[in-house]
């Protein structure tokens, strides 16, 4: 038999890659890692931590108008973005330790390079080293996507945010998916003055329709510029623009002065849009899109599989078509989110080094959408149940009695979408504070199979939003 250096590599430091090399390790296997940027990957360093800390941080800019409300004489405060950006930083830093921590004390030996493979069992590392592996788990993640607008390199992407010197006064954010509404709302928060451009009819496309559009319509009320239908034409630098003398000098529209850029890209930037529209933003975020991470990997060389958007193809057990290389994460496009990276992981290895051959459930994953308000899902929309089957909607939307009280006009929104034939609730979606927070508890029914009269035999924890779950008795609709 032919002797390894190892019996499993790793390429990518992420959530899943991390997850995947300690639990093989766990089982005796000798495990190496590489990863060439920053140990955390996506979620801990570019992605759900940081947003989730600003998510925090936006928060803040109603509370005292909200404790005012409440008898508190609290004045208006000012945002300090480099004092929370130092302290974001230290924390990414701690817990990147933490992960290198975790990998040391596992016996995991990590390659701070970049990996490729030379063969079906060969990784080459950017120090010219070269390491033998029984098995390879390609877990390198995605990328955010740039459009291919001219001038394009003007404009910032996600990864990006996080290492703004400064906030720009006001930036355009392209696109309308979870990151695009995210980074508006948080941004709008810190007082960013922020349009959208969505070049579909409904942002979160995927989502409840009835959900969505209440956090369109909660976005608008926060001051975020939501343009539907609309999309970039052109993009320039807005100093270039004027002295082109072309149209930038004859009344355009500015949505900042023309001063120094803030960010990371330049001087401000002019955009035209599809609808005709022309401004000048301090800054432009593409949010259009992720892309997995498999260039320069050399896996076409070796009889890897790829699919349409550049993602390995992979079976149930995360192998693809060469037996001993297995891909998980968002690396292979199936379900992008970190726990679903992180159990892949855990499967890989039951199926590879415990002897227990484990397929990954994606079915019922809960998922949340951190705009203000949240958005918390899980199971089937409205409109697919109704494509499935006969079903009936349970849904009320409401005032909560917390800003209810200081004078607010915001709603949220609890909804259930229950078989006609079996009871079984098909989908729970809830538009509201902390709406992340109840989805997880309520996944936990719905993935056990509750029906409507297991939901309506619970009693109520009164006065509270969630509450609604168990109190709605007449179906809304039925289809």
């Amino acid at each position: 038999m032919m002797a390894f250096d190892v019996d499993l590599f790793v390429i990518g430091g992420g959530s899943g890659g991390v997850r995947a090399a300690r639990m093989a390790a766990a089982t005796g296997a000798k495990v190496a890692l590489a990863e060439d940027s920053r140990l955390g990957g996506t979620c801990v360093i570019r992605g759900c931590v940081p947003k989730k800390l600003m998510v925090f941080a936006s928060a803040f800019r109603e509370m005292p108008t909200e404790a005012r409300a409440y008898g508190w004489d609290i004045p208006d405060g000012s945002f300090d973005w480099p004092a929370f950006r130092a302290k974001l930083h230290a924390e990414l830093d701690r817990l990147e330790a933490v992960y290198r921590r975790l990998l040391d004390g596992s016996g995991v030996r990590i390659y701070d390079a970049r990996a490729r493979l030379s063969d079906a069992h060969t990784v080459t590392l950017s120090s010219g080293e070269t390491v033998s592996a029984r098995h390879i788990l390609v877990a390198t993640g995605g990328r955010p996507e740039r459009p291919d607008v001219p001038n394009a390199a003007l404009g910032l992407v996600s990864d990006d945010i996080f290492t703004l010197q400064a906030l720009p006064k006001s930036i355009l954010i392209v696109g309308g998916g979870f990151i695009a509404c995210e980074m508006a709302c948080i941004l709008a928060g810190l007082g960013v003055k922020v349009t959208q451009f969505y070049r579909g009819a409904q942002i979160l496309r995927g989502f409840d329709d009835e959900a969505r559009g209440l956090i369109a319509e909660a976005m608008k009320a926060q001051g975020i510029e939501l343009h539907l239908g609309t999309n970039i034409v052109e993009m320039a630098e807005a100093a270039a623009m004027a002295e082109d003398g072309s149209t930038m000098g004859a009344g355009v529209e500015s949505a900042v002065e023309l001063l120094p850029h803030s960010g990371n890209r330049g001087c401000p930037v002019w955009v035209k849009a599809t609808n005709g529209m022309e401004c000048t933003f301090d800054s432009v975020l593409f949010a259009t899109g992720r892309s997995p991470n498999t260039e320069g990997l050399g896996l076409d060389d070796l009889g890897v599989k790829l699919g349409r958007r550049g993602e390995i193809v992979v079976d149930s057990y995360s192998q693809t078509a060469v037996p001993s290389i297995y891909a998980i994460g968002d690396v292979t496009n199936r379900v992008n989110l970190t726990p679903v990276a992180i159990r892949e992981g855990m499967a890989f290895v039951r199926t590879v080094f415990d002897g227990e051959p484990t397929e990954v459930d994606h079915d019922l994953i809960p998922s949340a959408v951190f705009t203000q308000p949240e958005l918390g899902t899980v199971g089937l929309t409205e409109e697919a149940a109704r494509e499935q089957e006969p079903i009936e909607v349970y849904c009320t939307s409401f005032r909560p009695m917390r800003t209810a009280f200081a004078g607010s006009e915001a709603r949220v929104l609890m909804k259930l979408i229950v078989s006609q034939a079996t009871r079984r609730v098909l989908g729970c979606h809830i538009v509201a504070p902390e709406a992340g927070e109840m989805i997880q508890l309520a996944a936990i029914a719905v993935k056990m199979g509750a029906t409507k009269e297991d939901f309506d035999r619970t009693v109520a924890v009164h006065p509270t939003m969630a509450e609604e779950l168990v109190t709605m008795r007449t179906p809304t609709r039925k289809a």
